[in-house]
């Protein structure tokens, strides 16, 4: 079993990638924030707690997010692996994954690291905003993620260089160019 974090600021190219890795692979795609997006959609009683943390641009609690990506995985018992694109945000829930993979003999193979500088980020999601209309990529709530990634989300990081399971690849160009260092960084594993 393959599984993989895909890790990168908001914009960085996340669900992009995820798409073409998911065909290659043949993985499953577990995205917390369209999951959130789901629930939201949906009006579950999940969704009506999120709304309003989402709109704002900050994190949901681990608990929340740690609860409907262990019913995800669960979901998908014939799973070749999965991609865990925008999870974990925090160290307590890369330890939380970690404990749950362990629990069912698996574990995190490896992390990929989309490096992209904050000048790009603002320009993707500016674009990105006028297709999708997403509430969190208005400038206000964008500035917040942006600040939420580099202040705490990027300290995840360190969690899994110990474990030596960190491949940084550079975001930025030809989405195909990016896909290729990806499948080359995978294939190392």
């Amino acid at each position: 079993m393959l599984n993989l974090v895909l890790f990168g600021p908001p914009g960085a190219g996340k669900g992009t990638q995820s798409a073409k890795l998911i065909e290659k692979y043949q993985l499953v795609h577990i995205s917390t924030g369209d999951l959130f997006r789901m629930h939201i959609s949906n009006d579950t009683d999940l969704g009506k707690r999120v709304k309003q943390i989402l709109a704002d641009g900050m994190l949901v609690p681990d608990s929340i997010t740690i609860d409907m990506l262990e019913e995800e995985v669960t979901k998908n018992p014939d799973a070749k692996g999965f991609i865990f694109d925008g999870f974990p945000r925090t160290v307590a829930q890369a330890e939380a994954l970690d404990a749950y993979l362990e629990k069912n003999g698996q574990t995190i193979n490896g992390v990929v690291q989309l490096e992209v500088n904050e000048d790009e980020i603002k320009s993707r999601i500016a674009e990105r905003q006028k297709v999708s209309g997403r509430a969190d990529d208005d400038a206000d709530k964008l500035l917040k993620r942006i600040d939420e990634y580099f202040s705490k989300t990027v300290h995840v990081l360190p969690y899994y260089e110990t474990q030596g399971k960190v491949s940084k690849v550079n975001g930025i160009g030809n989405i195909e160019e990016i896909f290729s260092n990806i499948c080359t960084a995978i294939d190392a594993l």
